[in-house]
């Protein structure tokens, strides 16, 4: 079996809508449509993803347009693919990516997560960059199972990777509005410019838009909450000459300012998991207040040499940025234990904190050797180093009406890495070829907490240090058997590995290291084009065991994060990607996944709620979390998406719909009545037109069209504190494109 090589990952590269790849008399006049070839890079290489052996689901075109059209952020993505989950207790700002049960609850500013994000092939370490907006995207991959070899440090859980779409030397572009309830706005738009025989430009711009639309019934104002401006920009330039070199300059930006997450005070019906009676998503009572801002600047160099069997890749990124964010933690108002006037509920005392970073800075270094034989035997190797310095600030506040500021903590982190790495691949017969890859990292990092002069803090320790270093080699072997020319089958085993990390002391607890956590995965696998090529099925069942896996102890009534180790813990499960033309007119699309986990250690304990059922058993005041699945880890995730169309007049009147399911999850790692999140099912509908080869569309739509409202995260140091899902929108939307 060989590999289809060089192939263009353009924007026509599209799995879910490609009915809009043919022009329209042609897609209603013949039998049903060939899906199209899906490429991917998740080797490093342009390839069919059918002859890649990993686990791959990609997001692009129709699809990726419709989960957007109401302004989400990158949160969206979440049960949209198998075995993926995606939450934040910060909002908009800091997306914490879980894949196959497998990530970090963490929400300290310095968090490291397993699951890396790759945007333009460059690593977006810190949690607050993962939150890039999805504007002008060619594609999303999401890589399951470790990814050390390739892609480094700190992704043995996974990669999410955005691609997004690169200057072209046509003159072209397009504009995508839409206007929702709540005055949401959603504007995107890009125009390609070649400039002369070799360059060529693309400026890309996305703007999102919410009223406020929260009141608070303590002050009595109307609508102050869970408004939002994000503007996000980006600027490519493009040398090509066709010859031996080429080069692609990036610069890019984001601008947030709007609410953070909103924590509303005893929500949730004691003894269940079920909201309360009258709950009302539009009303808060809270006596703190609640901001937060954002700015990231970045830009990257990627460059290209052809030396004829051999290619020499450079990619060198610099990101930058500062962000604050302030809530009322107790998401109500008053003191119990103070004897003052409290509510909603019962508040023992009040919790208003707020977190920032002023400057981070983040550099990265690649260069990668490829080889461009079209023989049996490949091969590439390179080099990688990462440096990251940034400081981190905690606030602590007087809540009772003042607002004066009573505590300021001041960390510095840096984080610097290095690595070698390589991969062949060897092509035994035209049916079999073995893949194997190693890498090298050494990552040491340094991190010092310490109270600036004028504040004191409860801590007598402080300041604090720490030097972690640690050394790791990671390894992948994979096979891929081609049945015929239609059926692959794959098998896989890989390692990975995160660097050990630290989190500073607080007012509620000391500061504590977690040592490195080593993954070794194992999946089998078939990928398979039927129906003649109008339909296809991926296929995987997996399993992992994570060693001395990082958990993040958060909460708990003495309101500590606390860092620590569990001594195993496994996954296994299976993964189902299909798609297919049952008619000319009609593109279903079915994701599920199946995803086991369990926490293995008999004497690990944390923490339990200070007003919560817990079902775990108490020893010494904590809880036993040994056999609990891991926090945000459902056990099934499913989603599904139908299109139908019809010619009418120049053009074809369609219908979509798309749904995605995850069931209930564990909010912490102690197992509760109250805080376990209930199961979501959300759904959304778009019907338009459009007309000139599509090249011009209108469409009303709505997201989340049930207007589920449950419930999604927690807060259990105070009282039965939640927050809960984005509220139901309805929109029309406008596309043209030039």
């Amino acid at each position: 079996m060989r590999k289809r090589k060089a192939m263009t990952c353009g924007g026509n590269t599209i799995l879910l809508g490609a009915a809009l790849a043919l022009p329209l008399g042609a897609a209603f006049a013949q039998a049903p449509p060939e899906l199209e070839v899906v490429v991917v890079t998740a080797e490093r290489r342009a390839e069919d993803i059918r002859d890649v052996p990993i686990s791959v689901s990609t997001v692009s075109g129709e699809n990726l347009d419709v989960l957007a059209s109401g302004g989400q952020d990158v949160r969206l993505l979440a049960a949209r693919i198998p075995s993926l989950n995606v939450e934040s207790s910060f909002g908009r700002a800091f997306p914490r990516f879980y894949i196959r049960g497998y990530g970090n609850t963490d929400f300290r500013l310095n968090a490291s997560q397993p699951v890396s994000l790759i945007y333009d092939e460059v690593v977006q370490e810190n949690p607050i960059l993962k939150g890039f907006p999805i504007f002008d995207v060619d594609q999303i991959e999401v890589l399951r199972g470790p990814q050390g070899t390739l892609f480094g440090r700190n992704t043995p859980g996974g990669v999410v990777k955005f691609d997004s779409v690169k200057p072209s030397k046509e003159f072209g572009g397009y504009i995508n509005a839409s206007e929702a309830t709540y005055n949401t706005a959603n504007i995107e738009g890009a125009i390609n410019v070649p400039l002369g025989a070799n360059w060529s430009a693309r400026f890309s711009a996305m703007y999102q838009h919410r009223d406020d639309f929260v009141g608070n019934a303590l002050t009595g104002e109307d609508d102050v909450y869970e408004g939002y401006d994000d503007r996000a920009g980006r600027v490519q330039l493009m040398y090509d000459p066709g010859e031996t070199f080429s080069a692609l300059f990036n610069a890019h930006m984001r601008s947030l300012d709007g609410t953070a997450r909103l924590f509303r005070a005893n929500i949730i019906q004691s003894g269940s998991n079920d909201l309360v009676s009258g709950f009302d998503p539009d009303t808060i009572s809270i006596d703190g207040r609640n901001e937060q801002e954002l700015n990231i600047y970045g830009g990257n160099i990627r460059l290209r040499w052809d030396f004829g069997n051999v290619a020499l890749y450079s990619i060198t990124g610099y990101e930058t940025l500062d962000t604050y964010s302030r809530g009322d933690i107790d998401g109500g108002y008053g003191c119990g234990f103070c004897g003052l006037p409290n509510g909603p509920g019962f508040i023992p005392f009040p919790s208003e904190t707020a977190d920032g970073v002023p400057s981070l800075d983040q550099f990265t270094q690649e260069l990668r050797l490829e080889s461009q034989s079209d023989g049996a035997f490949n091969w590439q190797a390179g080099v990688y180093y990462f440096d990251e310095d940034y400081d981190i600030e905690s606030f602590a506040y007087d809540s009772l009406g003042t607002g004066a500021q009573t505590q300021y903590l001041r960390s510095n982190q840096t984080n610097t890495a290095y690595a070698l790495f390589g991969s062949i691949s060897y092509a035994m017969t035209d049916a079999f070829e073995l893949s194997a890859g190693v890498r090298y990292t050494n990552d040491e990092k340094d991190f010092v907490t310490g109270v600036p002069e004028g504040f004191t803090f409860p801590d007598p320790t402080l300041p604090t240090t720490a030097s972690l270093s640690d050394s790791k080699v990671n390894w992948d072997v994979s096979g891929t058997f081609a049945i015929n020319d239609a059926v692959n089958l794959y098998a896989r085993v890989a390692t990975g590995f995160r660097g050990a990390s630290v989190q500073p002391a607080s007012a509620f607890g000391n500061q504590s290291v977690a040592e490195p956590e080593n993954n070794t995965s194992v999946e089998v696998g078939v990928k398979a084009d039927l129906m003649d090529r109008r339909a296809k099925l991926y296929f995987n069942l997996y399993r992992y065991e994570v060693k001395d896996q990082q958990l993040t102890a958060v909460g708990g009534a003495s309101n500590a994060v606390r860092l620590l180790n569990a001594d195993k813990t496994v996954g296994q499960g299976a993964e189902l990607d299909f798609q297919a033309y049952l008619t000319q007119n009609l593109l279903v699309t079915l994701g599920a996944s199946y995803n086991d986990t369990e926490i293995e250690d008999d004497d690990i304990a944390v923490g339990v709620c200070f007003a919560c059922t817990v079902t775990d058993p108490i020893v010494g005041g904590l809880a036993v979390i040994d056999g609990n699945q891991l926090p945000q880890a459902p056990e099934w995730i499913s989603n599904f998406t139908l299109r139908y169309g019809i010619p009418l007049g120049n053009g074809e009147l369609f219908a979509y719909t798309d749904w995605a399911y995850r069931s209930e999850v564990n909010f912490f790692l102690y197992e509760s009545v109250e805080f376990t999140g209930k199961e979501l099912l959300e759904g959304g509908l778009r019907i338009g037109y459009n007309w000139s080869d599509g090249k011009y569309e209108v469409a009303v739509f709505g997201r989340n069209i049930t207007d589920e409202e449950i419930a999604v995260g927690a807060i259990d140091f105070n009282n039965l504190t939640g927050f809960i899902n984005e509220p139901r929108t309805v929109g029309v939307q406008l596309k043209a494109n030039f």
